[in-house]
């Protein structure tokens, strides 16, 4: 696809963002003087806990510096229309996070500040940051259209109870065992796994690692869409049918895209998760860290042809500016504030990830059960989605085609390769 056919693409795609997304009209030149705005991720149980949790970090940001910042966290349902809204208008926030599979799409509006050598001195330095987080900040080749601000991995959590009690001495480590020890914790109110059917991204994260142990792709190395594929259908109707087949899965979770999993397996009320550091998230719900463990996300038992032993993205949290702020100073000091080493203790201490530079990644915070896990994880068994700039429209894509397909679970309509197949084929002719 030409470079001309691509960014007429963008343009249309941003145009209908702008049109639909909830982006604030008003915010333009935001960063003018000594204040600047930022959108902040949710990381944590709700928006008002992000709040409480980032405002002392911003207060002393503006005592050292006397730079005023304004946080609006958003939730994950709103921000990419938001961020893609902001990129089309020139009107926004000056400093925003985005999740890091997002950085080439977002590179790719020619919107967001690129942190060359010169650039990236200003924030510390490119030695500064875990290779395989700012590999994941930019499309490859580029300067890094991002910063990594928090490191992330899949896990799969479980209750220890509700295990004990099952009979089960020890995690699932492939899907079919997944799918037997569900049966066993499923009954009387309880369901083996919850999952957020409704949530694009979260659908798009798991195709990602299903199509990569089923040896699939879900693009080729021109960047051409590659959806449909025999492998992909596959690893779609693996997931799928935790809920449609296995049982293991409440209907209802069909309707999750607000961490209603995440409560549900605090609460009880399903013995399995997999999640990127719950950790945060289950303290705040009285969950205590020792009622639940944490292992690898599972395998297939005989894994098919061309798979590959993955069981993550390298997900993870960047942090960028928009050049149409008026304090781009301001914003780069403050880049370098929240990724310096206190920074990066505090908020990934209190979120549960793990800290996207060297010098911290030894520190006491992160040799916890859970921290160690996603360690391993990201060092071992992790792989990045493709950084081609329509990675962010194939989560939108994908991830409410298996949206609907949770739907059609839910709903007692079959689920089968045919109905996937028609879905991703779909999918992919609406993006291209």
């Amino acid at each position: 696809m030409s470079r001309r056919h691509l960014g007429m693409i963008a343009v249309a795609v941003l145009a209908a963002a702008s049109l639909t997304a909830c982006g604030d009209s008003d915010e333009a030149g935001s960063g003018s003087g000594k204040t600047l705005t930022y959108w902040a991720s949710n990381q944590g149980p709700s928006l008002e806990a992000d709040k409480q949790i980032l405002q002392p970090e911003l207060d002393r940001f503006e005592k050292q510096t006397g730079i005023k910042v304004t946080v609006e966290v958003v939730p994950w349902s709103d921000l990419l229309n938001r961020l893609l809204a902001a990129a089309a208008s020139g009107q926004g926030p000056d400093v925003v996070n985005i999740g890091n599979t997002w950085s080439a799409s977002m590179q790719a509006t020619g919107a967001m500040v690129e942190f060359d050598d010169a650039t990236l001195g200003k924030v510390g330095g490119k030695d500064r940051f875990v290779p395989a987080a700012l590999a994941a900040a930019g499309a490859p080749g580029k300067p890094p259209a991002a910063v990594p601000l928090y490191s992330l991995s899949y896990a799969l959590y479980y209750n220890k109870k509700a295990f004990a009690d099952a009979g089960i001495t020890s995690p699932p480590t492939t899907w079919e065992q997944v799918a037997e020890y569900g049966r066993k914790l499923t009954g009387n109110g309880k369901w083996g796994l919850a999952v957020e059917g409704a949530n694009p991204s979260e659908n798009a994260h798991h195709a990602f690692t299903f199509s990569q142990q089923y040896g699939g792709e879900w693009f080729d190395a021109s960047g051409k869409p590659t959806f449909d594929t025999p492998q992909n259908v596959a690893a779609v109707k693996r997931y799928v049918d935790l809920m449609a087949a296995d049982k293991v899965v409440n209907p209802s979770n069909a309707e999750y895209a607000q961490n209603q999993a995440v409560s549900d397996f605090a609460n009880g009320k399903a013995a399995m998760l997999l999640w990127q550091a719950a950790g945060s998230n289950l303290k705040s719900q009285n969950m205590a860290p020792d009622a639940y463990g944490v292992a690898p996300v599972p395998f297939p038992a005989t894994p098919p042809a061309g798979g590959k032993k993955v069981n993550s993205m390298v997900a993870g949290i960047n942090i960028a500016v928009f050049k149409h702020t008026k304090n781009k100073d301001g914003a780069l000091e403050f880049v370098k504030f929240m990724t310096s080493d206190a920074e990066q203790v505090a908020l990934n201490k209190t979120y549960g990830s793990l800290p996207a530079v060297k010098t911290v990644a030894g520190d006491a915070a992160f040799a916890a059960p859970e921290q160690k896990v996603l360690q391993e994880v990201l060092a071992t068994t992790a792989a990045p989605l493709p950084q081609v700039p329509n990675e962010s429209t194939f989560e939108t894509l994908v991830g409410t085609a298996i949206k609907e397909l949770f739907a059609d679970a839910a709903s007692g309509r079959p689920v089968t390769e045919d109905s996937i197949r028609q879905k991703l084929t779909r999918a992919q002719q609406q993006l291209r």
